[in-house]
């Protein structure tokens, strides 16, 4: 069962009171007792370090598994009352009642959520009280979350209106969410109806959100894994070759490959597979003088003639 961002983090908080009083916990018994597979486990595993008392980077949560037990080293560290600077208090809350004013969070968190803000607002004193002079407002994106997480918690079909970059085109689709994540943009994973295939929708892309009264109801999936990244090529997947000069070197870097060869003049022959190649037309776009695609042949020309076609239009402007 998919879970949302508000239940992963209650989940979280409650994690790691359970592992203070459990020291040495089987990861297989935390697991049960959570409702959670393993590698979910020590994904939160994973995230837990990041945490403390302190926004300055000191004060972490010392935990670490060796796969069958779950350690954590300073839990009398982080135990100690919570002292804020003024700054972080007021960064704290400007934050909190920024994220009270997102539209489609349920309202018993939007309540705890200002339940919350107005105790610490007393507690800071003179720092509450000035913070209140600043907001924040928060672009399309902080809707659009919000929007679908509380698909995702209520298990309802979203109906978007998505811009795909590839086709420079608008979309409508039904989608019935599966996650939100985040690998460098938020991202909503979920199974689209209109191509009756598993799918993944950049929430700064999402140009109109609705929330249908259809229930959603994916098809069991096994969730991928994204460590390695959010594109991983599948060796299915057609070939692609472009030789990039020296100031295209950077393709290798942002572009998951199978090799990369060095050319005479110091630039890359790359090797890459993509289930979409003809979304490498921009990027050959984008290289300019500094790349172009060898291979397939008609996605060459194709990167050609959107050249031509673009630089026509400047001439015809001047």
């Amino acid at each position: 069962m998919a879970t949302n961002a508000i239940d992963q983090t209650r989940r979280m908080l409650s994690l790691v009171t359970y592992l203070r009083e459990r020291p040495g916990a089987h990861v297989q018994d935390v697991a049960r007792a959570f409702g959670i597979t393993e590698d979910e486990l020590i994904s939160d595993l994973d995230v837990l370090p990041m945490c403390g008392t302190s926004f300055r980077g000191g004060d972490l949560l010392d935990i670490d598994t060796d796969g069958d037990r779950i350690w954590w080293h300073n839990p009398d560290d982080v135990a100690e009352p919570l002292r804020l600077a003024a700054d972080e208090a007021t960064a704290l809350l400007v934050a909190a009642r920024a994220v009270a004013t997102l539209p489609g969070m349920r309202e018993s968190d939007r309540d705890a959520l200002v339940r919350a803000t107005a105790k610490l607002e007393t507690a800071a004193g003179e720092s509450g009280a000035a913070s209140s002079r600043l907001s924040v407002t928060f672009e399309a994106e902080g809707g659009v979350f919000a929007d679908v997480d509380r698909a995702i918690s209520e298990r309802r079909r979203l109906w978007l209106r998505y811009y795909s970059p590839a086709r420079d085109e608008l979309t409508e689709r039904e989608v019935d969410p599966i996650r939100l994540f985040a690998v460098g943009h938020t991202y909503l994973e979920g199974w689209c109806r209109l191509t009756e295939a598993r799918r993944t929708f950049r929430l700064d892309r999402v140009a109109e959100i609705r929330l249908l009264d259809a229930p959603a109801a994916p098809p069991e999936l096994e969730l991928r894994d994204l460590s390695a990244g959010l594109v991983q090529p599948a060796a299915e997947d057609p070939e692609v070759v472009i030789e990039v000069g020296t100031g295209g070197r950077w393709v290798a870097e942002y572009y998951p490959h199978d090799s990369a060869e060095e050319l005479p003049d110091g630039g890359l022959r790359i090797t890459l597979r993509t289930p979409d190649p003809a979304s490498l037309r921009r990027l050959a776009l984008r290289l300019g003088g500094d790349g172009r695609i060898v291979t397939p042949p008609e996605l060459a020309d194709s990167a050609r003639d959107a050249a031509r076609e673009a630089l026509a239009a400047y001439e015809g402007a001047l």
